[in-house]
């Protein structure tokens, strides 16, 4: 299969009347716990639950917090145990399939620091019918707000020898080649078409490489402007003198799923030639930034060396012992 360069990134403004009449009850939330913060958590699904028809939560084998005796008593919310931790990606599917055996129509896929703004998900669904008018769409996905630094994230369009960074203005839905798992509506026909989530990744990148396959069957990924959240990515964000928005630091075994994945995704034949043109210096700045200008710099350096070991053998799975 040869490699193809995702479309332009297009910035479209919202019709005065798309004719598209959404009903958000047809969106099950998907809500993927790990050892949550129980007032971070209320807030979340506080700020999802009068917006959707349903919401599962499925708690990756936390042993800090009981989530299931947590969200107790509240209406509409399934919580689905798992006495171990399967992975961010089997965690997805098998709260996708619930939602799928529910009869939902949508997929609003969360984690469990996304704090929902008035009406996002109603917005998301709008914009999604109107733009299902004239081209098949995997996903749109809103705008998202560090919870750290206030920092508004953009839309991203991959490139070489850098991705175009589009935050777009009020109104616009914004084509792009990559959406974050967070906040993101699935059509579960959709989903089903594309495939599911890959369970071998565990974590990291699984998003980036659903996208990819989207992409590559021909589908769209739409950021929606007026759809916002509030998020974060990774443990830590740190100021930088050389980004802006600061540089996100995640926890060292974190090293070993981020460089393995992406290993695992140069590999790939729906992998789009520019994403790993742009990604292989970054890769190499990440090993330098971790090994010399980070705290446990030793640690991070052998899970950095795994993962790009296991990467080029094509293992997945979980953390090896």
């Amino acid at each position: 299969m040869s490699t193809a360069v995702s479309p332009a990134c297009v910035a479209r403004s919202v019709p005065s009347d798309t004719g598209a009449s959404f009903d958000a009850r047809s969106v099950c939330a998907a809500i993927v716990t790990y050892g949550p913060d129980p007032a971070l958590l209320h807030r979340v699904v506080d700020s999802v639950q009068t917006q959707v028809g349903h919401v599962v939560v499925f708690d990756n084998g936390s042993r800090s917090v009981d989530v299931a005796q947590l969200l107790d008593g509240r209406a509409d919310v399934s919580v689905v145990a798992s006495p171990v931790n399967v992975g961010l990606g089997a965690a997805l599917n098998r709260a996708c399939e619930k939602a799928a055996a529910l009869g939902f129509a949508h997929v609003l896929l969360m984690d469990q620091d996304s704090v929902l703004a008035e009406g996002m998900v109603q917005t998301l669904g709008t914009a999604l019918l109107a733009l299902q008018q004239t081209e098949a769409v995997a996903a749109v996905g809103p705008q998202f707000r560090d919870s750290r630094s206030g920092t508004l994230a953009p839309f991203v369009r991959f490139g070489f020898p850098l991705n175009t960074k589009l935050r777009g203005a009020p109104g616009e839905r914004v084509s792009c080649d990559f959406l974050i798992t967070s906040g993101s509506l699935v059509p579960v026909a959709a989903l089903q078409q594309i495939g599911a989530m890959d369970e071998g990744l565990f974590i990291d990148n699984i998003d980036m490489d659903w996208c990819f396959r989207a992409k590559r069957s021909g589908y769209a990924l739409y950021g929606i402007c007026d759809a916002q959240m509030v998020h974060s990515i990774g443990e830590e964000l740190r100021p930088s003198r050389v980004k802006q928005d600061g540089v996100i630091v995640h926890k060292p075994f974190r090293l070993y799923f981020i460089n393995r994945n992406r290993v695992l995704l140069y590999r790939r034949a729906y992998t789009p030639g520019v994403w790993i043109a742009q990604d292989l210096p970054r890769l190499l700045l990440k090993l330098v930034g971790n090994a010399l200008f980070l705290p446990q710099r030793w640690q991070r350096c052998r899970f950095m060396y795994k993962g790009l070991r296991d990467g080029l053998f094509g293992r997945t799975g979980g953390l090896p012992p």
